[in-house]
């Protein structure tokens, strides 16, 4: 089965990061790794309740970032896309910045 984790900045800047099979994580490490990105890189909470899904995580890191972050960092960039089809248990993801949307 494919993995891949795709995120999209703009129509012509979209990274996608092929997963193999030993490129996977565990749930519980890819919510840890998720947090500490979201607070290392000083993310803001998306929602005025505060509470924090991890499809605003994602939404939050790779926005805060950008998308030089993921052109030039090849362990954040593979950090991320194992983190993020982990914590969603999906092979495939799409994050996208642009529309601050996520799909699997």
């Amino acid at each position: 089965m494919r993995h891949e984790v795709f995120i999209r900045f703009s129509p012509d800047q979209e990274t996608a990061v092929p997963l193999s099979a030993g490129d996977t994580m565990p749930a519980d490490q890819a919510r840890r790794w998720l947090d500490e990105q979201f607070i290392a890189n000083d993310c803001e909470p998306l929602r005025a309740s505060g509470k924090v899904l991890t499809a605003d995580k994602l939404l939050a890191i790779a926005a805060t970032v950008g998308a030089k972050r993921f052109e030039t960092d090849a362990d954040f960039r593979m950090g991320f896309a194992r983190a993020a089809s982990a914590a969603l248990g999906k092979p495939v993801v799409r994050v996208d910045v642009e529309t601050n949307s996520i799909a699997y």
